[in-house]
This record gives structure tokens, sequence and C-alpha cells, in this order.
């Protein structure tokens, strides 16, 4: 039965055509087709076939099957003798395949058509960010023209984002303190109404966004106690 051994994500993985494989998250969806070019070895009943590092004109077809988080992992922090310790949780995002072909250099593929490059989801956030940054020197080349303006607004700037936004004093929930409400303003709640509104979906969302949040939420009986602030 012929074999192959691909790199995807950092890591190496041995295929054969029906194998399901948990991989890290690709830029796809369920149901694409997808092509991994970095194909380090091909091995079967006529020999191995191995690259230097990879080998040419060699591919792997997949059909993604899922996208979703893994198994959750704890991370657990201690310092003897100083009263620290520190608890998380951590779920990556991976994507399930199924290895459809293996091709050998010169082989034609069968989903040719329907096939796209395997990339990582990161690929792009890493892309898109120098275009920003090359954005922010407009911002950095305006001189300080009314240094009179710049004195008149610690005033204004004292006052938190979220009493500019018109949302409510968050702090009042249990457990949330000034830095903990930043955190929930900069993913965009910044109301008791959204908080009491919260389903599990928005838990396991914000979750991804803000460490502890959820256990936070749960466990200081965040949604009943916006209620009652929110007046519903």
């Amino acid at each position: 039965m012929m074999y192959a051994v691909i790199k995807t994500g950092g890591k190496q993985y041995r295929v054969a055509q029906g194998d399901v494989l948990r991989v890290e998250k690709l830029d796809a969806e369920a149901g694409d087709v997808v092509t991994f070019d970095h194909v380090l070895m091909i091995g079967g009943e006529d020999g191995a076939l191995v690259g230097a590092p990879q080998v040419d004109g060699a591919a792997v077809t997949a059909e993604v099957l899922d996208e979703r988080k893994d198994k959750k992992i704890i991370i657990f922090k201690k310092r003897r003798r100083q009263n620290y310790r520190r608890k998380r949780g951590h779920r990556q995002w991976i994507t399930v395949i199924s290895i459809a072909e293996i091709l050998k250099p010169g082989a034609k593929s069968a989903l040719s058509g329907k096939a796209k490059a395997a990339k990582p989801a990161k690929a792009e956030a890493v892309d898109a960010a120098p275009a920003k940054a090359k954005a922010a020197p407009a911002k950095e080349k305006a001189p300080a023209k009314a240094p009179a303006k710049a004195k008149a607004a610690p005033a204004k700037d004292k006052a938190p984002a979220k009493a500019k936004a018109g949302g409510d004093d968050l702090t009042q929930l249990n457990g949330v303190g000034p830095a903990f409400a930043k955190k929930l303003a900069e993913a965009g709640v910044t109301t008791f109404a959204q908080v009491a509104a919260w389903t599990e979906a928005d838990l396991e969302r914000l979750d991804g966004e803000i460490a502890g949040l959820k256990a936070k939420a749960e466990s200081g009986g965040w949604a009943a106690q916006a209620k009652e602030l929110a007046g519903q």
C-alpha cells in the first residue's frame, strides 16, 4: 500500500489513502479539496522515493471534513512560597481532513479541477499586517500644531471608553475590574443588555478572545446580574 510523509503546520504526518487526520487550521472550509505539495517521502511496494528535502512534482490531495476546536489543554503555573498560581485553558483550532490521493511525480489528479493549495489560516493575518503598518506613518508625520487643545484634552481622556460610547459600567459585575472591563470593551461588549443576552455560542466565542471569560461569567452569575442592572 502506497504511503507518503507530508509536512503542514510545522509538523510531519505519515498518510495513506483513506486516512483521517487532524492538522493545524487551514485556509479552507468543509467540503473543499486541498493539495499538499510539501511531500517529503513516498513509499510503497515498489520502494521508497525520498526528497531532498521534498519530492519534486509529488502531491497529496485531501478533502476537508470539518473545522473545529481541539480538546482543551490546561496550563497551570505555580511559584513555590510566593502564593502564585495561575490556571488557564486553551483549545486550538484544527482542520479535519481525509486523504484522497497520493500522486507520484508526473501523475495526474482526478480532483485537480477542485483542489487548491493547502495554506495555514494564519498566513492571511500575517500578510495583512504590513499594510496597516505602512499606513501608520501618515499620522506620525502630523506635527503637534495645537498644543492648547492637547492640554484641554486630559479631562476627556480620563473618562473610560465605555462612557464615550454610551456604555454601562461593567465593573459592577462580580469579578470585573477596570482591566477586564477594558478587554470586554475591546471585544465590543459595553452594556448590561449585551451580557444578559449572551448565549452559549457567544460565551465560547468570547472565551477564545478573552481567556477565562466563560468561567468568570458562569461563576459570577453575570447573566442574571446584568438583567437586574439593565432593568430587564
